[in-house]
C-alpha cells in the first residue's frame, strides 16, 4: 500500500473540499485569463504599428495593474473566508494529533495548488479564446485584426504575476487563522446569534444619505458635476452601508409587525432567516454593491464617451487646420508641403483662409487680468462653416455684441450655464458684450489660446459683426488660419507628421505655428476611446464574476448550517415545494438586492454624466444595466438549481 505524504493528504483535502473551491478556482482561472489576454495586447507587435499605440499601451497597461490589485484582495478574501469555514474541520485535525505547524503547512500547500492549478487554466483558456479576444479587441480599437500571436514577455509577466501573488497570499494565510486552539476552532460558529437589534436612527440616516445623495446627483448641473461628485460618492457609500446594516433589518421588522401575513403559511420562517440572513450578510452584500456599482458605471461611462468618436466632424469641421503665428516665416513653406502630402496620397482639397484679429482686452469676471482676445468677423466665420458642409441659419451680431466661439462641442454644457461677460477691449474701452454661443466650432481646438475655464468651459475667441471689427482703433496682432476641407478624413492620417505631434501642434506649446491633423488625431481618439471601453469591459467583468464569487462563498460557508435547519423543518411538517420556495426568496434577496441597489446609484450616476455630456447616453446605459441584470438571472437559476440539490443531500 503506497503510503500517504504530506502533500498527497493536502491535495486530498483540496478534492474533498472541491464544492467550496469551485467558485475560487473558477474565478481565479477567469481572472488570469483575462489579464493574459490583456498581456497578449501589451506585447503584441501589431499593435505597435498603429498610429496611436502609445495611447493604446498606457490603457492596457493601467488594466493590467488594476485587475492584478483587484486579484491581490479578491484571493484574501477568498481565503479568509475558505478558513472561516474549515475552523471546525482544523480543530479535528488538531485533536487528532496535528501540529499548529503541519496545520499552516497543510493550508499553505492547499492554496498553492489552487493557486497553482487557476493559473494553467486560465492561460490555457486564454491561449484557447486568445484569437477571439484579438479579433473582438481589434474592432472596440478600430483598427485591422490583428493575427494570431502568443509573445514570451506576456506568457513570463503572467506567469510572475500570479505565482507572486498566490504565494504571498498562501504565506498570509497563517495570520489569517487567527486562535489555533482546539476548543475556539471547534466552537466555530456553533452559537447562533442574537435576534438582530438595529438601530432607527442608522436606518434613518441611510435613507437620509441615499437620498441626499440620489438629489444631487440627479439635479448637478454641467458646471457642478465635479464638484458634487466626491461627497455624493461618499454619501452613497455611506448610505449603502447603513442600509444593509440596519434599514434592511428595519423594514423585514415592520413586516413581523403585520401579523396577518407574517403568520400566514411559511412567511413566519421566511421572514425571520432573512433577518438573521440581512445581519449576517450585510458586509458582502454592501462590498458586491459597491463592485457592481463601479463596474456598470465604468463600462456605461467609457461606452458613453467611445461614442464622441462619432461626433468628430463637429470638434474639427477642417480635416487640417494651420494657424501661423505673427511674424512666422514659415507659413508658405508649411503650407505647400501640407498640399504636396495631399496630393501625394490623391486626396482631392480645397482650402479657406481667414484673419485672426487679436486685442487687449479685460472682462468684468471678479480677479480678471488683461489678455489678448481673438476676434473673428462673423462673415468668415459663416465661410468656414459653410465650407465644412454644415448648415447655417446664425444671425450676425448687433454692434458691441459678440458670439462666444467654441472650441470643441463638449463644452457647449458648461458654455451655457456660463454668466455672460462684458469686456473693455484696447486704450479707447470699446465695450463688447457675449450675446450667446456659436452654433458650430469653425476652428478645431488647440489653434487658438484656451480661455475661459475656471468651471464655465473654454471657448476660443469672439465672434463679431465685420463693422466693430472695423470701428477698432488698436490691435495687438493678426495672424491667419489656413483650413483645408478633404473628401476623406481618414486619408490624412500621418500628414506633416514631422509637424505635429500625434497629430497637433498646440498654440500654446510656443512654436511660431498651430496645426491640427483631423486624420490622425480621429485615430488617437478612436484608439484611445476604444482602449478605454475594452479596458473596462475586461475589468468591468472580472470585477462582476468576484462579486458573483463572493455571494457564492457567503452562501455555501452556510449551507452545513441550513442542511441541518431544513432537515428540522422537514420533520415539522414542512414540504419540499415550502421549503424550495423559502430557499429561493432568500437566495433571490442575496442576488438581486445588491444588484438592484446598485442599478439604480448607477441610474443616478448616468443621469449626473448625462448634464456633462452634449449626446445623449440613455441607449447605452439601458444597454448596460440589462445586459448585466440578464447576466445575473442566469447566474441565479444556476445557483439556485446547484443550492438546491446540495441542500436536499444528507450529511452522510
Amino acid at each position: 500500500m503506497t503510503p500517504i505524504t504530506f502533500r498527497k493528504f493536502a491535495f486530498s483535502h483540496v478534492l474533498r473540499n472541491k464544492r467550496t473551491y469551485a467558485a475560487y478556482f473558477l474565478s481565479s482561472a477567469f481572472s488570469v485569463m483575462i489579464f493574459f489576454v490583456c498581456a497578449l495586447f501589451l506585447f503584441h507587435p501589431g499593435l505597435r504599428s498603429q498610429v496611436a499605440w502609445n495611447s493604446a499601451l498606457l490603457v492596457l497597461a493601467e488594466a493590467e495593474v488594476i485587475m492584478f490589485v483587484f486579484c491581490f484582495l479578491f484571493v484574501l478574501y477568498s481565503v479568509g473566508s475558505f478558513l472561516r469555514s474549515r475552523k471546525r474541520e482544523f480543530g479535528l485535525l488538531l485533536m487528532h494529533g496535528m501540529t499548529v505547524t503541519q496545520l499552516r503547512k497543510m493550508i499553505f500547500l492547499e492554496n498553492m495548488l489552487v493557486g497553482a492549478g487557476a493559473l494553467g487554466t486560465g492561460i490555457a483558456a486564454g491561449l484557447l479564446t486568445a484569437k477571439l479576444f484579438l479579433l473582438a479587441g481589434a474592432e472596440l480599437l478600430g483598427i485591422d485584426p490583428l493575427p494570431f500571436h502568443v509573445s514570451f514577455y506576456s506568457l513570463l509577466l503572467t506567469v510572475f504575476a500570479f505565482l507572486l501573488l498566490f504565494l504571498v497570499i498562501s504565506l498570509c494565510t497563517t495570520l489569517l487563522l487567527g486562535s489555533t486552539r482546539p476548543i475556539d476552532l471547534l466552537q466555530s460558529g456553533a452559537k447562533r446569534d442574537t435576534s438582530p437589534k438595529p438601530s432607527k436612527v442608522q436606518a434613518l440616516l441611510a435613507a437620509v444619505l441615499l437620498l441626499a445623495s440620489y438629489g444631487l446627483a440627479a439635479t448637478a448641473s454641467a458646471s457642478e458635476v465635479e464638484a458634487r461628485m466626491l461627497p455624493v460618492i461618499l454619501m452613497t457609500i455611506a448610505g449603502t452601508y447603513l442600509f444593509f446594516t440596519q434599514a434592511s433589518v428595519v423594514l423585514l421588522g415592520f413586516i413581523k409587525r403585520n401579523l396577518t401575513r407574517y403568520w400566514r403559511k411559511s412567511n413566519l420562517i421566511l421572514v425571520s432567516n432573512l433577518s438573521y440572513r440581512m445581519k449576517d450578510n450585510a458586509r458582502i452584500l454592501f462590498i458586491v454593491t459597491i463592485i457592481s456599482t463601479v463596474t456598470f458605471c465604468a463600462i456605461g461611462m467609457f461606452a458613453s464617451i467611445n461614442r464622441l468618436s462619432g461626433e468628430f466632424a463637429l470638434d474639427y469641421p477642417s480635416e487640417i487646420g494651420y494657424v501661423a503665428k505673427d511674424g512666422s516665416g514659415a507659413e508658405e513653406e508649411h503650407l505647400a508641403k501640407i498640399s504636396a502630402e495631399l496630393a501625394a496620397k490623391g486626396i482631392h482639397f480645397r482650402t479657406e483662409k481667414m484673419d485672426l484679429v487679436f486685442v487687449d482686452a479685460v472682462s468684468d469676471r471678479p480677479d480678471a487680468k488683461r489678455e489678448t482676445l481673438p476676434l473673428i468677423a462673423f462673415s468668415d466665420y459663416r465661410r468656414m462653416v459653410q465650407a465644412a458642409g454644415f448648415p447655417f441659419e446664425e444671425q450676425a451680431p448687433r454692434n458691441n455684441e459678440a458670439l462666444v466661439l467654441i472650441s470643441s462641442e463638449r463644452e457647449r454644457p458648461l458654455l451655457r450655464e456660463r454668466k455672460p461677460a462684458v469686456y473693455l477691449l484696447g486704450e479707447q474701452g470699446m465695450r463688447l458684450h457675449e450675446a450667446g454661443i456659436t452654433g458650430h466650432v469653425a476652428i478645431p481646438e488647440y489653434l487658438l489660446p484656451e480661455l475661459g475655464a475656471n468651471g464655465g468651459g473654454t471657448f476660443s475667441g469672439l465672434v463679431v459683426g465685420d463693422g466693430l471689427l472695423e470701428r477698432l482703433d488698436q490691435v495687438d496682432r493678426i495672424e491667419s488660419y489656413t483650413a483645408f476641407y478633404a473628401d476623406r478624413l481618414e486619408g490624412t492620417a500621418g500628414i506633416a507628421e514631422d509637424l505635429a505631434d500625434n497629430g497637433k501642434m498646440a498654440y500654446n506649446r510656443g512654436a511660431p505655428y498651430a496645426l491640427t491633423v483631423s486624420g490622425t488625431l480621429y485615430e488617437v481618439q478612436r484608439t484611445t476611446f476604444g482602449a478605454l471601453l475594452f479596458f473596462a469591459l475586461l475589468v468591468g467583468t472580472v470585477f462582476f464574476i468576484a462579486a458573483g464569487s463572493f455571494l457564492y462563498f457567503r452562501l455555501y460557508s452556510d449551507l452545513d448550517a441550513d442542511r441541518r435547519q431544513y432537515a428540522a423543518l422537514t420533520k415539522l411538517g414542512m414540504t419540499g415545494k415550502e421549503m424550495n420556495r423559502v430557499v429561493t426568496v432568500q437566495l433571490a434577496l442575496l442576488f438581486f438586492l445588491p444588484i438592484g441597489v446598485a442599478m439604480l446609484h448607477s441610474l443616478f450616476a448616468f443621469i449626473a454624466l448625462q448634464s456633462f455630456l452634449y449626446i445623449s447616453i440613455a441607449w447605452e446605459a439601458g444597454i448596460i444595466l440589462t445586459s448585466f441584470c440578464l447576466v445575473q438571472i442566469v447566474y441565479f437559476l444556476f445557483i439556485r438549481a446547484r443550492y438546491l440539490r446540495n441542500l436536499h443531500k444528507t450529511d452522510h
